[in-house]
């Protein structure tokens, strides 16, 4: 490397670090958020003047797997709007249950916050077409470099999104749809025609044939305009059936799956949202090192009107397929069958055993990662063989115990939780033996 280069390098990161300078904070809610070290990493831009540029100060944080050599694809975890929205975008890399999804596929995992105040208009973020496309293109630049992972600029894209998270993952995707490996719309779509309540929501007139090859799944609560059609969030189912009629009559590979237990709140979707992301992602991306992605098999489709709950292979299906929802295979539409059932999807694979056990004095601490399946819902400590205790999260009023807790849109709480343990009940000059065991949110335990 010339001279020249090191020099640029050293700008460069000089100027991030700047950029995250504690001196420099932005006003509350924005100001408590967990610190990073490898193997996170943390970006932040401030708002800027131009025209069509990102008129709020954003920060993207990214997860890179520790031992992947070279990265595969990015998953993004988009938080919606609002502030309590944005603050919790704050953690979203820390989601151990969503890292298992990205270890998995030598992917990194990023969560991005708008620091949106609450008043302001969401929809100049989550429009990407006014200045979070070209922020998020650069962070994909900048962390690349503090990462070591320049790849991490041309590497697909699979993309999760609530409420205004999901007009921005639509947006991008017909945008860029040959960087979209997969897109999860949780409540939110983008808009394909103009709505005469919504003049702030401009729509996408032109889909390519490339947009229909992204494997796509809309996922409104129940609450949202299906079984309630007089509360806040009404209008959501209408929107998301409006789109998938739309982008189904051009043949786009797209579904819905209605979570039968919420409204606007993300609950127990990640079952249904990281499997079939798994599915998507196992399917479209490269095995080769290259970043171009393969297109969805269809030789075992299945098909499910947009309201009910059970799917009938392609061979069997009669009815009007622009108002179905398209599943890959026999397989992912079981699961999404209990999915839209009860959100109960069945698990029978035990989570991976906590690793790193240590004991100082009377502090015991571990690591441990999510079962893909089904998450992470607490420990169970034995001391000599016999249960000493369990160590919970804090109560999550959104679904499923999950040991990281969950806010609204569906990130860890904060601060976020640590694998410690302090045992008050010792005997002293006896040397005891330790064991921690992990149990996911259908209650299977480790080894």
């Amino acid at each position: 490397m010339n001279q020249f280069k090191v020099i640029s390098l050293l700008i460069i990161s000089f100027s991030l670090i700047i950029d995250l300078s504690k001196a420099d904070l932005p006003k509350p809610p924005y100001d408590q958020y967990p610190d990073v070290e490898a193997p996170y990493y943390r970006v932040r831009y401030e708002a800027s003047t131009q025209k069509g540029e990102l008129i709020f100060p954003v920060k993207y944080t990214l997860w890179i797997p520790p031992e992947v050599k070279k990265l595969r694809g990015i998953i993004v975890h988009q938080h919606g709007c609002g502030e309590g929205s944005c603050k919790s975008g704050l953690t979203g890399a820390w989601d151990l249950h969503w890292q298992a999804l990205a270890r998995k596929h030598q992917c990194a995992l990023m969560s991005p916050s708008y620091e949106q105040p609450q008043k302001a208009d969401c929809q100049m973020w989550c429009d990407p077409r006014n200045g979070s496309n070209k922020t998020f293109l650069k962070s994909l630049v900048d962390l690349g470099h503090l990462s070591s992972h320049p790849e991490l600029s041309e590497v697909p894209w699979a993309l999760w999104g609530h409420s205004g998270g999901g007009h921005w993952v639509g947006g991008m995707t017909l945008l860029y749809p040959e960087r979209v490996a997969a897109v999860w719309y949780r409540s939110g779509v983008p808009l394909l025609e103009m709505n005469p309540e919504r003049s702030n929501i401009h729509p996408y007139p032109d889909i390519s044939e490339q947009v229909l090859q992204v494997p796509m799944m809309c996922n409104p609560g129940t609450k949202e305009g299906v079984t309630d059609k007089t509360g806040r969030f009404a209008k959501v189912w209408p929107a998301n059936e409006k789109f998938l009629i739309g982008m189904r009559r051009k043949g786009a590979l797209i579904g819905v799956s209605i979570d039968p237990l919420t409204a606007h709140e993300c609950g127990n979707q990640r079952y249904m949202a990281i499997t079939w992301l798994d599915h998507c992602l196992k399917m479209r991306l490269s095995k080769n090192n290259s970043y171009k992605l393969s297109t969805m098999p269809l030789n075992d489709v299945w098909y499910a009107p947009f309201l009910e709950k059970k799917a009938i292979s392609e061979n069997q299906y009669t009815m009007n397929k622009a108002k179905a929802s398209w599943l890959p295979n026999k397989k992912i539409s079981k699961i999404w069958e209990s999915y839209v059932t009860d959100t109960a999807i069945k698990d029978t694979t035990p989570p991976p055993s906590p690793t790193n056990i240590t004991l100082r004095g009377n502090e015991l601490s571990w690591e441990a990662e999510a079962d893909l399946e089904s998450g992470l819902s607490h420990f169970i400590i034995l001391r000599d063989g016999e249960p000493l205790a369990k160590k919970e999260g804090p109560k999550n009023k959104f679904g499923r115990a999950l040991f990281q807790g969950l806010q609204y849109s569906d990130t860890p709480s904060f601060p976020l939780q640590e694998m410690t343990y302090t045992d008050t009940k010792q005997i002293k000059g006896k040397t005891h033996n330790y064991k921690v065991i992990s149990v996911n949110t259908a209650g299977l335990k480790s080894k």
